[in-house]
């Protein structure tokens, strides 16, 4: 479970980003802009980020506050799960990022495997929608909703992209150091359950 901290700090976030937008009077606004600058204060005590980053983190987020929504796509060949190795921690995870305006969950799950990993897929079936802040995941400052989609390789040859340097296929009991930022250990043995389960629920939170 994500600490409090940072619970309190993105919900302050949300509370001034939507007062900011909706919001009329002057002195409202600047009573947002108060409430902003303590999430902002939190996170930086917390994290040790400086302000400007944390705050150009926030900057960019206007309108109602929404979770932002990240897909992994979950391909499996021979009894391995596909995953590529991150250029920005080192770590190796799911194929995958954040969903694209226009493209639906599945377009953007053929996309970024196709991007990442070379291999052209075919989106099959929604295995799981699990909430960041429910799994062992670092602190994030956004509220992050995440998708997990099955995909089937019709074509296509192993290749990394711009933001990844290796692609391959590792069984349950072999995984790689992973990017827990972006997967955990238990995100990847519940998509393995579903290897194992094809008739399981769809899992969710």
């Amino acid at each position: 479970m994500e600490p409090k901290w940072l619970e309190w700090a993105k919900q302050l976030q949300s509370i001034a980003q939507v007062g900011l937008t909706y919001s009329k009077d002057v002195y409202d606004l600047e009573r947002f802009e108060t409430i902003r600058k303590l999430s902002v204060e939190i996170l930086s005590h917390y994290t040790e980020m400086d302000q400007k980053t944390i705050k150009d983190l926030f900057a960019n987020e206007t309108g109602y506050a929404t979770p932002k929504v990240d897909i992994r796509a979950v391909v499996f060949k021979d009894g391995k799960i596909l995953m590529v190795r991150e250029k920005m921690d080192g770590g190796w995870a799911l194929p995958g990022g954040w969903a694209d305006i226009g493209l639906t969950p599945g377009e953007v799950a053929v996309k970024e495997v196709k991007e990442e990993a070379g291999f052209d897929v075919k989106a099959v079936k929604l295995l799981a929608v699990a909430d960041n802040k429910c799994h062992p995941h670092p602190p994030s400052p956004y509220h992050i909703y995440k998708m997990f989609i099955q995909c089937e390789i019709v074509g296509g040859q192993a290749a990394g992209g711009l933001e990844t340097s290796e692609v391959g296929f590792f069984s349950e009991d072999a995984l790689p150091p992973l990017s827990v930022a972006r997967n955990t250990k238990s995100q990847i043995e519940m998509a393995f359950s579903f290897l194992k389960n094809p008739e399981k629920e769809v899992y969710f939170d």
